[in-house]
C-alpha cells in the first residue's frame, strides 16, 4: 500500500438493481393514466445508475393547474387499481408541480413554465438543464447595492 493513499484498502460496493421489465404493470398503469388525461410531453427517464431514490422518473405536463392535479390524481388512482400503493403525493394544493411517489417510480406532473424553469430532464439525463434557446438568452442585469 502506498504511503499517501489511505483509502486504497477500502472497498466500495455499488448497489445493483435488477434490470426493469419493459412493460411492468406499474409502468403500464402510469402510461395509461397519462394517456387517459391527455398529459403533454411525457418523458420516461431511467435513473438507476444516477440515484438510489428511484429507478424511473416520469415527467409530464398539464395545460393548467387543474389539469396537472387531475393527471396526478388519475396516476395515483390507476396505480392503486393495479395493486401499487402510492407512498405519497406532494404539491396537489397548488397544482403547479405534483409529485406522485410510487416507490421505484416517481411521477412529476408540471405546468410547462415550471417544467422549463427546473429542467429536470437535463438534470437527470446529464445534459444541459435548459433548452439551448433559454441558455443563450441574455440574463437580466443584477441590481447593485448602494454603498452607505
Amino acid at each position: 500500500m502506498p504511503a499517501g493513499d489511505s483509502t486504497s484498502h477500502m472497498a466500495t460496493r455499488k448497489r445493483t438493481r435488477p434490470p426493469e421489465e419493459r412493460d411492468s404493470p406499474l409502468k403500464q398503469a402510469i402510461t395509461s393514466a397519462l394517456e387517459d388525461m391527455k398529459a403533454v410531453n411525457v418523458r420516461v427517464l431511467d435513473v438507476r445508475g444516477l440515484t438510489d431514490i428511484a429507478d424511473t422518473m416520469i415527467i409530464a405536463s398539464g395545460n393548467s393547474d387543474r389539469h396537472v392535479r387531475s393527471i396526478a390524481d388519475n396516476v395515483a388512482r390507476k396505480a392503486k387499481e393495479a395493486g401499487f400503493r402510492p407512498l405519497g403525493t406532494e404539491g396537489a394544493r397548488d397544482g403547479e408541480w405534483v409529485l406522485v411517489d410510487l416507490n421505484d417510480v416517481l411521477v412529476h406532473v408540471m405546468l410547462p413554465r415550471v417544467r422549463e424553469f427546473y429542467g429536470l430532464e437535463g438534470l437527470w439525463e446529464g445534459g444541459p438543464a435548459l433548452p439551448a434557446a433559454a441558455a443563450a438568452a441574455p440574463r437580466p442585469a443584477r441590481r447593485r447595492r448602494s454603498a452607505r
